[in-house]
């Protein structure tokens, strides 16, 4: 009993709802007292927060205000250094390009200057190889002038008949001369019981030349001579001359030798 009295002595709000119309109805709205301190307690809060807010509006907006302008510098300076930056890429870009095009110079200089060297190379080569060949080819004829094979007299003569192959004798007539048939160097000049003087001429080359004859030596002991040079002069007493040839130490018959110079 006493818990039913408890609850009906709660009080309940009522919210009478009603219009102008004739014919309208009015409606009972209950409100619980709960219900009702959350209503009263969220429109107190309400209410606060915008009194707050008409109070503190100016110094709301100045915050506002002061952090739009401490953005906007931030921005501006921001603004300002990519511009900065913008204006060293592009310098930087143009500095880089015109290395480069210093460097394409370079390399096309280069270029030429290697193909010129190289064009220098092959003339040079060239004229090398032309070098060697003449110096072959001259080679070749300064030894074959150091091959005894020419004809050791001018003038005319006639050849005797002799058993021995290893000395040629002639008949020379007078004025005609005795003459080294290669080039060399004279290594002796020695008396000949036989021929009255003989004459040796090393050519250098394995071969030894032998002139005998009983007229005057016409060259000295050391002389460099050469086809041609002159080493004795047929006279009236001194027709008769002797000639051998010898090879490495041994003598090879003369004629073996005119024969291959035809």
């Amino acid at each position: 009993m006493e818990r039913r009295k408890h609850k009906q002595n709660r009080k309940n709000h009522v919210i009478i709802v009603t219009s102008d119309a004739a014919d309208a109805q009015a409606k009972q709205i209950r409100i619980r007292p709960w219900l009702l301190q959350i209503l009263i307690i969220a429109g107190c809060v309400l209410a606060g927060a915008v009194i707050g807010y008409f109070i503190n509006e100016g110094r709301i907006h100045a915050f506002v205000n002061r952090k739009t302008e401490a953005q906007q510098t931030v921005i501006e300076r921001l603004e300002a250094e990519n511009a900065s930056l913008a204006d060293q890429i592009d310098t930087e870009r143009k500095q880089a390009e015109e290395k480069r095009q210093e460097l394409l110079g370079q390399i096309k200089e280069m270029e030429t200057l290697i193909e010129n060297l190289n064009s220098n190379i092959a003339v040079l080569s060239d004229t090398v190889n032309e070098k060697t060949q003449n110096e072959e080819t001259l080679t070749a004829i300064l030894e074959n002038q150091k091959i005894p094979s020419e004809y050791p007299l001018t003038g005319s003569a006639s050849i005797d008949n002799s058993s021995n192959e290893e000395i040629c004798i002639f008949k020379a007539s007078a004025g005609a001369t005795v003459a080294a048939t290669a080039g060399g160097v004279v290594t002796a000049i020695n008396d000949d019981g036989e021929y009255g003087h003989n004459v040796w001429v090393d050519h250098g080359n394995g071969y030894v030349t032998i002139y005998r004859n009983q007229g005057d030596v016409i060259v000295k002991l050391g002389d460099e001579v050469a086809h041609g040079t002159t080493i004795f002069v047929i006279g009236s007493k001194n027709t008769r001359f002797g000639y051998q040839i010898m090879k490495d130490g041994a003598y090879i018959d003369p004629m073996s030798m005119l024969s291959i110079s035809g």
